[in-house]
């Protein structure tokens, strides 16, 4: 139990020390405000906003301005950028530093082809020296942490995760956090936790794990495993941001009953409230039906309540379809 508890600790990023090591991912098309806030809630440690184009934000994109916006509960917190050059990535600076972000985490892992032809995201990978250029020119600009995000490498064949580390470290990154898959699998296939751990022997700097991680056993064995300071839950926390409570519990040897499925519902709930408070009705009553579907997967009487949710169009909608599904849970 002595080994457990000294798993859950907290992580040094540069001048910045986070009080535990549980920390959820930046997720483009999730990670708004309302997500963040209900993670920090259940137990997250720290967060991290959706990927912010270093290019809309230098063209004044005021749309774009706001995924950077903090939740009420986030002390402190990670805006993440991409861009493909070190001159958008510094001139988005001006406008970000502002919203007071404990780090700047650059994205140099993301598969999506419309930000890859930009030169961002996991393009990078195939020119680790770009991200030497674009980590020195933030981090010659502001004394706030600047951490990196990477993937093991472009295919199979061109596996280059060390390299890339060791030119964010070169540029002044204070941490590497790495999704050890290939640019080719993209979410597919399973991820090399032999990655992380290799990573870890051969840099002195925190190293952040993330990949298939959807439980507290899993925070766990990927710790133990790999040796990294921090666990990284992006797809495992949708829906059920209650994995953070878990894992804390699993690593201190707590014991922790799973929530209920009242507690779940409510949970969806109080995300949605917050989602309407941030982004407005018709905004939040369509972008919350894939969290909704998340928290419901599993229930009895969820596939009936999905399949209502997708077609509601209002607040008081879904006020009334959560009403109805939390009564039927209570019978």
């Amino acid at each position: 139990m002595e080994n457990r508890k000294n798993l859950y600790k907290p992580v040094k990023i540069g001048k910045l020390e986070v009080p535990g090591n549980l920390f959820l991912a930046p997720l483009a098309g999730y990670t708004d405000r309302a997500f963040r806030r209900i993670s920090r809630e259940m137990g997250a440690d720290f967060t991290y906003t959706e990927m912010i184009s270093s290019e809309a934000v230098v063209r004044g994109n005021d749309k774009t301005l706001d995924l950077a916006e903090k939740a009420p509960n986030e002390e402190i917190y990670g805006i993440q950028i991409f861009s493909g050059s070190a001159e958008s990535a510094a001139g988005s600076l001006e406008k970000l530093l502002p919203f007071n972000p404990s780090v700047i985490d650059l994205n140099c892992g993301c598969p999506v082809p419309k930000i890859i032809k930009s030169g961002a995201g996991s393009a990078l990978m195939q020119n680790p020296e770009k991200i030497r250029e674009i980590v020195r020119a933030l981090t010659s600009l502001t004394d706030i942490p600047v951490t990196v995000k990477i993937r093991s490498g472009w295919t199979s064949d061109t596996i280059n995760y060390l390299q890339a580390a060791e030119m964010a470290l070169e540029g002044g990154a204070s941490l590497i956090s790495i999704h050890p898959r290939t640019r080719a699998q993209a979410y597919s296939g399973k991820s090399d936790w032999s990655c992380i751990k290799k990573l870890k022997e051969e840099f002195d700097v925190p190293v952040i794990g993330s990949g298939d991680l959807y439980s507290g056993e899993d925070a766990r064995r990927m710790l133990e495993e790999t040796g990294c300071d921090a666990v990284m839950f992006a797809r495992g926390a949708i829906g059920n941001p209650f994995v953070f409570a878990e894992s804390k519990a699993v690593l201190t040897g707590e014991s922790r009953t799973a929530p209920t499925e009242e507690e779940r519902v409510e949970a969806a709930f109080r995300h949605f409230d917050y989602a309407v408070a941030y982004i407005g009705e018709e905004r939040a009553v369509k972008e919350m039906r894939k969290h909704l579907c998340a928290y419901t997967k599993g229930i009895q009487g969820g596939s009936a309540f999905r399949n209502r949710i997708v077609h509601g169009t209002s607040v008081r909608e879904y006020k009334e379809m959560f009403d109805e599904f939390l009564g039927s849970l209570r019978l």
